[in-house]
């Protein structure tokens, strides 16, 4: 593992132990070039998968860029970052149960509208208006219409 700070190529592993949801390793690191501390988390990937997107381009899939979406459609809303981690990490975990090398990126798309759905109203529209590209204010209203209409139904 890289050394943040000197660059260095030879770190040593200090403390290892599971995440508090098990999901990755932290290990604690020092660098004996410049004796920097550092820590890193390193996950488990059963699978390299392949998003296929609607242009028909095939790309990596980055668990970190699914959680920079979903960060942004949370930003300044109360959910404590433990919970957007375990909506990543539950999205990773039904993306590697499908059991297929390459999925089509509205699979992924349905899972996080699915997870935000439960998580926070707010952020669920608003990865909505990015996902469903709404180009106007009566696309947001129509959307919210018929979230409405879903949890009357739901209600009754």
């Amino acid at each position: 593992m890289r050394c943040p700070f000197c660059g260095s190529e030879d770190s040593q592993v200090k403390d290892s132990r599971p995440t508090e949801d098990g999901s990755a390793i932290r290990r604690r690191r020092q660098c004996p070039a410049c004796g920097a501390r550092f820590t890193t988390f390193e996950r488990v990937q059963l699978r390299e998968l392949v998003i296929l997107k609607k242009s028909g381009d095939k790309e990596v899939f980055e668990r970190d860029k699914l959680a920079r979406s979903i960060e942004i459609a949370c930003r300044k809303r109360p959910i404590a970052p433990e919970r957007i981690e375990r909506l990543v990490s539950g999205i990773v975990r039904q993306m590697e149960a499908i059991g297929e090398a390459e999925i089509e990126a509205e699979v992924i798309g349905q899972a996080v509208m699915e997870g935000l759905k439960s998580l926070d109203a707010v952020a669920y529209v608003r990865f909505a208006s990015v996902y469903r590209d709404f180009r106007e204010a009566k696309d947001f209203e129509d959307f919210i219409g018929t979230i409405e209409t879903v949890a009357r139904a739901g209600a009754k």
